[in-house]
């Protein structure tokens, strides 16, 4: 069974972590929503509260298949002032781990230098934090190797759609997308 860790912080965007979460584990992944906070519960930045469902200490991150930040722009800042987070996605690039960020939060794989060579999408107006990739203008998603990267709220399900198709094939991408009535 694949396996997802999806960072949390105070001031997220909602839609963009939990629409990936649920179609992950609708296609049959294993999904934890990972707090970095000393605490599970976490405020989203529409003041939605939501339960993560481990601490970032508990989290297994060699066990994991892919890494995936949310953005929001208060989430994005939040996850950039987690020390342990940030070492966390330097150790699994060296790994060659699959890395996947949307919104706001690609400028935290880019101002790491691990988009270096890549080419890579984002928020509008967070460009100049993709160090070194190759800034894709208007596209919703953009895959490169082991890394995703998203646009914004507006690309959610095709940010989880390209992770399914990443880890378990188009076939399954597709039954999903069906499920939840997408049209592709």
């Amino acid at each position: 069974m694949k396996k997802i860790l999806v960072f949390l912080a105070d001031g997220f965007e909602e839609i963009e972590a939990l629409t990936p979460v649920d179609m992950c584990r609708r296609a049959g992944m294993d999904v934890k929503m990972v707090s970095i906070k000393d605490s599970l519960d976490i405020m989203s930045s529409h003041s939605i509260p939501v339960k993560a469902d481990i601490l970032l200490d508990d989290a297994d991150i060699d066990a994991a298949d892919m890494l995936v930040l949310p953005g929001g722009g208060l989430g994005t800042e939040n996850l950039k002032k987690c020390d342990k987070l940030l070492e966390i996605l330097k150790e699994a690039d060296k790994k060659e781990m699959y890395l996947s960020a949307i919104c706001a939060a690609p400028s935290i794989l880019g101002e790491l230098g691990l988009l270096n060579g890549r080419r890579a999408c984002c928020f509008p107006g967070k460009e100049d934090s993709l160090k070194g990739a190759e800034y894709v203008p208007g596209a919703k998603v953009v895959k490169d190797g082991r890394f995703i990267t998203a646009r914004g709220m507006g690309a959610s399900v095709d940010f989880g759609a390209a992770i399914i198709t990443q880890l378990l094939g188009s076939e399954k991408t597709e039954e999903i997308l069906r499920q939840i009535q997408y049209h592709i």
